[in-house]
């Protein structure tokens, strides 16, 4: 009897894992997802980066993280990709790539996607310069490829193909090339017309996205760019503190032209494509324009720094934070708050009213 109830509870016991895990895995959308950009979607890969000065693992980043600790993130918690991947249902963000190239081990890279945002980061080589050093777009996808030899061996080819096809490829990228261009002392400027800039801007991001589709990238997030004049380190630069519309223009210029490329490489592609093309700019408007709609009260300040609207010196220990984040659109001179990323990524996940351009991402997914 006591071996019968035992072979009992046991097999109890692996249905009910069985079912677990079966639930688990209906809950997740995409099987992996792999992360491009900048400061905006970072979890830590400038951590490693001995000489940049482009970090976030120090107080009072991390503050509402979960463990109360910096992670690299420029964010007092999650950021845009953290709440990507929780609407995807994986059980934790892509890790940075540079995590497993630092600590030298021969582990496998986790089959649900690999960061390689790099604070500072641009489309360009080069415009990490005054960080000193960070992984521009170019570099990010020369790793990525490592990662797509680490698939095809654990997976085989037409696995590791099969696997990247129902994978998401988010980019955010494109914010510290504009800031470049208006950087005083630049020659950028000099030499090139905005509309010069952003053209170049648009055939090395397609270069790059034909080299991430050449990996078996299929299903594209791509973050148009925000109102970058509108950052508290952009409107400390005015004296009436308003936003600097000369970068908002460029960005919008930007954003057209991105749509419109993006419409001619699926074409190019033959359809063997899909994308979201992320309003970020849209969105970000509305906070401003609207902020208790969305429950901010702070569209200007940042949170965390010192000086006017908290824009002269960055968020480092010894700046003040504020302690009504939720209330903040801006964590620090340049990167939203973990509220303001909340709310984006439940607008653009699932939003019908052209925030998400053709589809928004769960449309995405399931295209």
């Amino acid at each position: 009897m006591a071996q019968n109830m035992t072979t009992f509870l046991c097999l109890s016991l692996i249905v009910v894992v069985v079912c677990f895990l079966g639930l688990s895995e209906a809950q997740k959308l995409v099987p992996a997802m792999y992360v491009f950009g900048d400061s905006l979607v970072d979890v830590g890969n400038n951590n490693h980066l001995k000489i940049s000065i482009a970090k976030a693992n120090f107080p009072h980043n991390g503050v509402d993280y979960a463990g109360d600790k910096p992670t690299g993130r420029f964010s007092n918690g999650k950021n845009f990709a953290d709440f990507i991947a929780e609407k995807v249902g994986l059980v934790e963000s892509p890790p940075p790539y540079l995590s497993f190239v630092s600590n030298k081990s021969n582990e496998a890279f986790p089959i649900t996607g690999v960061s390689f945002a790099s604070g500072g980061a641009g489309i360009f080589n080069g415009t990490d310069e005054r960080y000193r050093q960070s992984l521009p777009l170019p570099k990010q996808v020369n790793y990525y490829s490592t990662v797509y030899e680490d698939l095809v061996q654990q997976l085989g080819s037409a696995g590791a193909q099969d696997h990247l096809s129902k994978s998401l490829f988010t980019v955010v990228v494109g914010s510290n090339d504009l800031f470049d261009y208006f950087k005083s002392g630049s020659n950028v400027s000099k030499e090139s017309t905005p509309q010069q800039y952003v053209d170049s801007m648009l055939t090395a991001l397609k270069q790059e996205l034909k080299r991430l589709h050449d990996f078996g990238g299929r299903k594209y997030v791509i973050a148009g760019i925000g109102a970058v004049g509108c950052c508290p380190s952009q409107r400390n630069q005015n004296k009436n503190e308003e936003c600097y519309e000369e970068e908002n223009q460029m960005a919008l210029k930007y954003n057209e032209g991105l749509k419109s490329m993006l419409k001619g490489l699926q074409s190019e592609l033959k359809g063997n494509m899909s994308y979201s093309y992320v309003d970020v700019y849209g969105i970000f408007d509305s906070f401003i324009q609207t902020p208790s709609t969305f429950g901010f009260t702070e569209v200007k300040a940042a949170c965390c720094g010192l000086g006017n609207l908290k824009a002269q010196v960055p968020c480092v220990p010894v700046a003040t934070y504020c302690s009504n984040r939720s209330d903040h659109i801006f964590w620090d001179l340049y990167h939203p708050t973990e509220a303001t990323a909340r709310i984006l990524v439940d607008i653009v996940f699932s939003d019908s009213q052209q925030s998400g351009v053709p589809m928004n991402i769960e449309q995405l997914i399931a295209a």
